[in-house]
């Protein structure tokens, strides 16, 4: 008996000191490590590494930059049947402990007295909170307990759901995937809410190891976890038998799913990309920025298909320059392959190797017919090219020269032949082959410069060069609108009579004679100013530079926004001679478009992280109603600004309109009415007839084609949209000697603008006042008599109009406008 009450009191006090030393060694960790730990209350706002996403401005998601992908989610958005996939895998009583399972604890120390380390972390969700947010992966006890304490304290300030949210948002998941919503975006291509039970388990088993559990990498070891969270959560209640065989059966369908772009504008994207790294730096990539842009995705679309549709017109006017390569024969013609089963095994594996180009397919020719051929594409799909899709194949010589017209498939292409394929949209496709030629788009709102499209080039991924932005091109017949509106600006008028005429200059500074020309070699003689432009006579051009004076047009026109750099100081600026961007031609045209304002491009409108919204865009905008109080600043405050509180005031209109960054405006209003009036003309008499299909009276704009077709353009704009199309070639090598503006780049125009003004009524700038319309006679540009049949009507700022009536006879500038009596004949 005595024996037993000692041996009940030597375990007794051996219990005891076991707990005092516990609790002993427990205070003294606690005391030691507390300091050093990390505050919990920094969860609460805790700022997740999320990419760079850019949308357009009805939010389709452009492209996504950043190392990390992840989106973050609430928990109340999450699905039910994850979260209990979660708890089964990974912490079954999360909901019912304090963030610490004892038990699981226990086998962890088991396991460090017998081996060293900690094999299995015993580790409840909440604990891989304070470890993912706080610590680092160590395999030590001093991390394990540190663990504990934070997740102790994490437990005291965060609700259950806030600390599962946490972790959902967190945790890592393989292939860059960080967040059970970017887990589900990358390997189903589908949101969290759209997945089902089977794939949910999946995910679910990721975070033990991502690499080796991974659907992808790993199949096999991916389904035995998958199958065993099945099976636990039928264990503990959470599915139906009948759910659990179901979802058990369900075969693997993971495969890598990149962001989930919804619309194709990679110039954009990296315009945008470039602008937010000068803006925030390194941070551009991990603090979650939604960029909105300007960009109208139906619009970008269009541009898209118009600038590849047009491109694929050029190449095949110019002849088929042959197969990629022939995988059947080596350069000699000899025959590389015996077995048919070793060719399709060849061509396959070239066909899974070969990279798409923009909208073209790479394809084998398998079989040739008669009229048609067989191709094997990727996916081991079989398809034909007919006879309507490649008869187009002439051979090509050079851009001027090309063969005779093919008469049987096998005049193009021969089996073996590695060949480029795009879609039409009937389905079926068509032989083709990747552009020399290049091009870029550029569609604005000239009221405040805002882009509404941008297509920098056939393929982003071959060339990332923006020729929109960063190709430097002569613009040629295309800058004459600008020349046009410094004379009228001067006084000249639309009914100046002008000579189209030879004439010659000895000029050392143009390097001794130059003897310009009109693109058809022929000259009209006498004829209006307005015809000079729509006609796009050279030699009218010329002459009215020398009239004004090319300094006092330079002036003018640098006044107006255009690059003063890039203005050439004599008589060849008439002809376009100058050398720009095409977005700072499109830039000076919207001053046309708009009735005279100065306006700066833009492509950001505003830039939220989280759900706030810190910069937005600040545009000078066309206000032709406002009363300013003070005057403008000089230019457009185009660029993002940081956003500031409105102005209090009791009346809400004063705000609105205090609150509008307003145009300034460059030119006189009458003007830029008669050069957008004459520019219509283009569209209806002149070198843009073409834009006619569009049936459309409130269009204007100008063709442009420089010297050897090395250059061609289109601009054309009404109100509301601008847009401007340049076609040419990287090396400045001529795109060939019937290649002009009016047919390489206006198609395109054309394409586009009849997306972008479908159903939009037809309108025009107001007439401003000081406009008169007047009868002349358009042989002398004088006031025509009364009853003459043959008299038009013309527009003429009030004090420039025709004073004496026409007596059939060719008057001196005198007669209509401001200027000395000079002879431009």
């Amino acid at each position: 008996m005595n024996r037993s009450v000692k041996l009940l009191k030597f375990l007794l006090w051996s219990g005891l000191t076991a707990v005092s030393g516990t609790i002993l060694i427990a205070a003294s960790a606690y005391l030691y490590l507390s300091p050093s730990l990390p505050s919990v209350d920094t969860l609460r706002d805790t700022h997740l590494q999320t990419p760079l996403r850019v949308f357009s401005k009805d939010e389709k998601l452009i492209a996504e930059f950043g190392e990390k992908r992840r989106t973050p989610i609430h928990f109340t958005d999450t699905p039910e049947p994850l979260v209990k996939a979660f708890l089964a895998a990974e912490d079954d009583r999360f909901y019912h402990h304090p963030g610490v399972d004892i038990m699981g604890l226990m086998r962890a120390a088991v396991q460090l007295a017998s081996t060293g380390r900690i094999q299995s972390g015993g580790s409840t969700i909440t604990m891989q909170v304070a470890k993912n947010f706080f610590l680092s992966h160590e395999r030590v006890f001093s991390r394990k307990f540190n663990e504990i304490l934070l997740a102790l304290q994490i437990e005291q300030e965060l609700t259950k759901d806030e600390i599962f949210e946490l972790y959902l948002n967190k945790i890592y998941l393989g292939n860059r995937a960080y967040g059970v919503e970017a887990a589900a975006q990358v390997y189903y291509g589908k949101s969290i809410d759209e997945l089902s039970l089977a794939q949910w388990a999946m995910i679910a088993g990721l975070p033990k190891a991502p690499s080796r559990y991974n659907p992808i990498n790993g199949p096999e070891r991916a389904l035995v976890r998958r199958n065993w969270i099945l099976g636990r959560m039928l264990d503990l209640g959470y599915i139906s038998q009948l759910d659990y065989e179901g979802a058990v059966e369900a075969p693997i369908t993971a495969s890598y799913h990149g962001p989930r772009i919804e619309m194709q504008a990679p110039y954009i994207a990296e315009m945008v990309r470039q602008e937010m790294v000068e803006r925030f730096g390194p941070e551009t990539y991990t603090e979650g920025f939604k960029v909105y842009t300007t960009v109208d995705s139906v619009l970008q679309t269009s541009a898209n298909e118009a600038v590849a549709n047009g491109l694929f017109a050029y190449t095949e006017r110019h002849g088929y320059r042959g197969p990629v390569t022939n995988l059947n024969e080596d350069e000699e013609g000899n025959p590389v392959i015996q077995q048919e089963e070793d060719a399709t095994a060849l061509w396959k594996k070239t066909l899974k190797e070969t990279r798409s180009a923009s909208v073209l397919k790479p394809a084998v020719v398998t079989a040739v017919e008669d009229q048609s051929v067989m191709i094997l594409m990727k996916g081991d799909k079989l398809d034909r090219i007919d006879w309507d899709n490649l008869k187009w194949a002439k051979s090509f010589i050079n851009v001027n020269a090309f063969g005779y017209n093919p008469k049987q498939a096998s005049d193009v292409l021969k089996p073996g032949d590695l060949i480029w394929v795009r879609e039409m949209p009937d389905g079926r496709f068509r032989l083709s082959q990747e552009p020399e030629a290049q091009s870029s788009l550029i569609s604005m709102n000239p009221e405040n410069g805002a882009i509404l499209a941008l297509v920098g080039g056939f393929n982003f991924y071959d060339s990332m060069y923006n020729r929109a932005t960063q190709a430097i091109r002569q613009a040629g017949s295309a800058f004459k609108p600008f020349v046009y509106l410094a004379a009228l600006n001067e006084g000249l008028t639309a009914s100046t009579i002008i000579n189209d005429a030879p004439v010659v200059f000895a000029d050392e500074g143009l390097e001794g004679t130059w003897r310009p020309n009109n693109d058809n070699m022929k000259f009209n003689g006498p004829m209006r100013l307005r015809e000079g432009l729509y006609r796009s006579r050279n030699l009218i051009s010329i002459r009215i530079l020398r009239e004004v004076g090319v300094n006092r047009t330079v002036n003018f026109l640098t006044e107006l926004g255009l690059p003063g750099d890039a203005l050439t100081r004599n008589l060849s600026l008439a002809l376009g001679n100058v050398s720009m961007t095409p977005l700072e031609l499109t830039t000076g045209y919207a001053t046309i478009a708009n009735g005279g304002y100065k306006v700066m491009p833009y492509l950001i409108q505003r830039v939220d992280v989280l759900d706030d919204t810190v910069f937005e865009a600040n545009p000078a905008i066309v206000c032709r109603d406002c009363k300013k109080e003070q005057s403008s600043p000089e230019g457009a405050v185009s660029e993002i600004t940081e956003t500031s509180p409105e102005p209090e005031t009791d009346d809400d209109s004063s705000a609105t309109v205090a609150s509008i960054n307003e145009a300034e405006s460059v030119m006189d209003s009458r003007v830029n009415y008669i050069i957008n009036d004459i520019m219509r003309d283009v569209i209806w008499k002149g070198t843009g007839k073409r834009a006619r299909a569009l049936e459309r009276h409130d269009i204007g704009g100008k063709t442009g084609t420089t010297n050897d077709s090395k250059d061609a353009w289109f601009v054309g704009f009404n109100p509301d949209v601008l847009t401007s199309v340049w076609v040419g070639m990287d090396n400045y090598s001529t795109l060939g000697r019937w290649e002009y503006g009016a047919n390489a780049a206006l198609p395109i125009w054309i394409s586009y603008m009849k997306t972008a003004l479908a159903d939009q009524p037809e309108k025009r700038l107001p007439q401003p006042a000081g406009i008169e319309t007047v009868r002349i006679d358009p042989k002398t540009g004088q006031l025509a008599k009364q009853g003459d049949p043959e008299a038009i009507f013309e527009l003429f700022r009030k004090e420039n109009t025709p004073k004496s009536v026409s007596e059939g006879s060719i008057p001196s500038l005198e007669d209509s406008g401001s200027f000395k009596p000079e002879d431009l004949f």
